[in-house]
């Protein structure tokens, strides 16, 4: 909502300011407009397919100049999608995004960013609450918690579950997390998580929890299980929110690192697993079906961020470089195992999930509504959360992106 306010306060502002130069740039505003960006994105891509030079540099020149990573949603996106076209003519792809990957943002710039992702737009609130009452309802009059968390990253998940275990009737239970994130290039690949760590544990104990950490850096299909120190007396849960697009699918191995990641999973025997995806086509092997598919999501999210952040606000920046447009770039720029961002639909998920032991749970009713209503409340009338077979949807404009769901192994849910 302050988003919105301060949104509509620039856009006010704007116009009191600008109002005395509209006549002098309506000529140029309309030929900026004219230019269809969307359109001009996929004929290129065409071009560099068909290998037309210089046909494809051309389209690259116009588009580049009519895009800007401080326009509109427009400029925006063609802004990092031009990017991404050029370094693959160039086959610098590999070696630019290896670069955007090293040169991370730093926690406090990440911290900006993602406060103004959840202010602006449910997606993270929504999975956050989501998995968090998941757990809570599964931990009642439970002693103890384990939480293996597959892509942790900064752990800005946990604070509001610890807040709410501190306050729990009867006490707090113990929390245990063991934190599992591909290792990080350089001489210091824990360091990330250690860092998250700490600052979770300092939290703990604000707040009273009984708090233990464990972070492993590891290829997701190189887990041990005997590392993890699971404990049959706990209550186990595994939580994988959105980072299962990173791990190699067919295309790559015949038994791929996504079934091998759910069989170790299934061999844990949690007690509940959730499972969030990025609800994405963009994983063709062929260039051009993908580019289409990964152009109409992006359009989606900046047409989102564009809607309901302000032009001007300095963290927007931040979540369309460093969470959009390095996975595009990614998506565009690189081929074969450099290609590491391939999202599939939640009910090609949904398969592979039931293929490796689990049964579905049904989306409880009570989150649903619950999460409705705070939509209603504090977000876009645009942003939309349904359900469909099992998993909780969340998109914008009728496109669905994202989707949940909670699974238990199939044993365990057919003995109770």
């Amino acid at each position: 909502m302050k988003v919105k306010e301060a949104h509509d306060s620039s856009q006010n502002a704007q116009g009191k300011e600008y109002g005395q130069r509209q006549v002098k740039s309506r000529a140029k505003k309309q030929q900026v407009e004219a230019i269809d960006l969307r359109a001009l994105l996929i004929q290129c891509a065409e071009a560099i397919a068909s290998n037309k030079q210089p046909f494809d540099r051309e389209l690259l020149t116009k588009i580049r100049n009519h895009s800007s990573p401080y326009g509109d949603g427009s400029q925006r996106l063609a802004n990092y999608f031009v990017d991404a076209l050029e370094a693959r003519i160039a086959g610098t792809g590999s070696q630019i995004y290896q670069k955007l990957m090293a040169k991370r943002t730093n926690t406090s710039d990440m911290l900006k960013a993602y406060r103004l992702f959840i202010a602006a737009c449910p997606f993270t609130n929504v999975a956050y609450y989501y998995s968090n009452q998941t757990i809570v309802d599964e931990l009642v009059g439970q002693p103890t918690v384990h939480i293996i968390d597959f892509g942790i990253t900064f752990g800005f998940q946990w604070p509001s579950l610890i807040q709410r275990f501190a306050n729990r009737e009867g006490g707090p239970p113990n929390l245990r997390i063991t934190s599992i994130d591909v290792p990080e290039p350089g001489f210091r690949p824990c360091k990330k998580i250690e860092e998250t760590g700490k600052r979770l544990a300092e939290y703990a104990e604000i707040f009273n929890v009984p708090f233990q950490y464990q972070g492993v850096a590891s290829r997701w299909e190189n887990i041990c299980i005997k590392d993890l120190n699971i404990d049959k007396d706990e209550v186990l849960i595994i939580n994988c929110l959105h980072k299962m697009k990173n791990l190699s699918d067919e295309t790559e191995d015949i038994d791929s690192a996504r079934d091998r990641v759910l069989r170790t999973i299934k061999r844990m025997n949690p007690d509940i697993l959730i499972i969030g995806v990025a609800n994405g086509l963009y994983n063709s092997p062929f260039f051009l079906p993908r580019f289409r598919e990964v152009l109409f999501y992006y359009s989606s999210l900046f047409d989102m961020i564009n809607s309901t952040v302000a032009r001007s606000h300095e963290a927007r920046i931040l979540i369309e470089r460093d969470l959009f447009g390095a996975d595009v770039f990614n998506v565009v720029a690189c081929e074969g195992a450099e290609r590491i961002v391939k999202p599939e639909s939640y009910k090609q998920w949904q398969v592979r999930i039931l293929n490796a032991g689990f049964k579905q749970l049904p989306v409880n009713q009570t989150i649903l509504k619950g999460l409705i209503e705070r939509k209603k409340e504090l977000y876009h009338e645009d942003f939309v959360v349904d359900e469909d077979g099992g998993w909780l949807l969340q998109g914008w404009k009728g496109r669905i992106m994202h989707a949940l769901s909670s699974w238990k192994p199939k044993e365990s849910y057919n003995n109770q």
